[in-house]
């Protein structure tokens, strides 16, 4: 089986890796790093440089690995980014999609397409409609969100109108080791171990502790993707989460119970943002239905993991 990862260098990229290199041995796995700044390919993974909007350079690389699997996980991610450079969300996210889903089209690979979308793209959902259900409208508040929801009904008209076996994952947020500082629960462990190592004041900074999400494990959301692939249905959307969830506030007190380290917790208001959605929870019962998925990381490891990540780093 040839399996190729788009944004293999990023954050879930090397995750996904490992647990192939677990779960299909036999799989020849190829990955698509963005040329300018391709970073660190996995072990065992043959590289491919490639530019999500330049088609011909997508051509070229999906002519090299004659996919059977491809896992889309390259986008622009960050929420907060997102409203400071709108265009490039929409660039990356939504218009890559479609240059890659159209190349895939071109070749007439017929490969499986597992697509990351986001959360996100719900919004605001009121708390009798907790957790979300697949069924729940999109209502993007952000850039980003609009732009993942964009891509995510840029993959539905590929199956409906091509036939092309997409299979899209609303991820719900998830973190864990090698998750970079700009995102909340990193942040604040690298904040806390800096802390530690006495290069800041016992002073951590956050945002709003009241916003509730539903944290998966990223070695759990690698799993996630493989069942995708190998055992979901074709054009079908899966919201993937723990159902848990859970005050950033208490993620925060997580943290700090596991630090000797005393710490004040100080609201930054530059980490505030003037809209953000308040609750998100998964309802992940289709995707457990039809992959057998379960979510088997508690969150106090997946913390306590990310904390020994960093302690390791700095």
């Amino acid at each position: 089986m040839r399996v190729l990862i788009t944004g293999v260098t990023g954050f879930v990229g090397g995750h996904l890796v490992e647990h192939l290199q677990r779960a299909a041995p036999e799989a020849e796995l190829w990955g698509l790093a963005w040329a300018e700044d391709p970073g660190q390919v996995p072990d065992g993974v043959r590289q491919l440089s490639g530019d999500l909007a330049l088609p011909a350079s997508l051509l070229r690389s999906l002519e090299a690995a004659r996919p059977e699997v491809v896992f889309h996980l390259a986008g622009a991610t960050s929420v907060a980014s997102s409203w400071q450079q709108p265009d490039r969300s929409f660039q990356v996210n939504a218009l890559g999609t479609l240059n890659l889903l159209e190349a895939l089209r071109t070749i007439g690979l017929g490969a499986t397409v597992v697509v990351a979308s986001s959360a996100e793209v719900y919004g605001s959902v009121p708390a009798d409609a907790q957790p979300i259900a697949e069924s729940v409208p999109l209502a993007p508040i952000s850039p980003y969100a609009a732009s993942k929801a964009a891509q995510d009904l840029i993959a539905e008209q590929y199956f409906r109108g091509f036939a092309m076996p997409t299979v899209r994952l609303r991820l719900f947020p998830h973190t864990g080791p090698r998750r970079p500082p700009q995102f909340a629960a990193s942040s604040f462990a690298r904040q806390i171990v800096r802390i530690e190592r006495g290069l800041a004041p016992p002073r951590l900074a956050v945002g709003n502790l009241q916003a509730v999400r539903d944290f998966a494990d990223v070695r759990d959301v690698a799993r996630a993707y493989w069942l995708a692939a190998s055992r979901g249905r074709p054009g079908a959307v899966y919201n993937v989460g723990s159902g848990r969830g859970v005050r950033i506030g208490e993620v925060v007190e997580i943290l700090r119970s596991r630090s000797a380290a005393p710490i004040e917790v100080e609201v930054d208001p530059h980490l505030l943002r003037a809209s953000d959605v308040e609750c998100l929870v998964a309802d992940s019962s289709r995707f457990r239905r039809d992959t057998g998925w379960q979510p088997e990381i508690p969150l106090e490891r997946t913390l306590e993991d990310l904390l020994e990540w960093w302690r390791a780093q700095v």
